[in-house]
């Protein structure tokens, strides 16, 4: 499996309580936030809910 580098680019201000608990669940808490994850199922699911707030890289 690949693994992805997760950037918070936009601000969860004005997103819906369950598209916060996704970010927070993908451990971004904050702006310019980075994180590296597995790319499995479930995180695919998750980064395909909030798209529009994250950038994705391939590592």
């Amino acid at each position: 499996m690949a693994n992805w580098k997760l950037t918070q680019v936009k601000s969860k201000i004005g997103s819906t309580k369950r598209q916060i608990a996704t970010l927070e669940a993908l451990g971004l808490k904050k702006m310019h936030q980075s994180v590296v994850v597995i790319a499995n199922d479930q995180i695919k699911g998750m980064v395909t809910k909030v798209n529009h707030l994250i950038k994705v890289e391939e590592v």
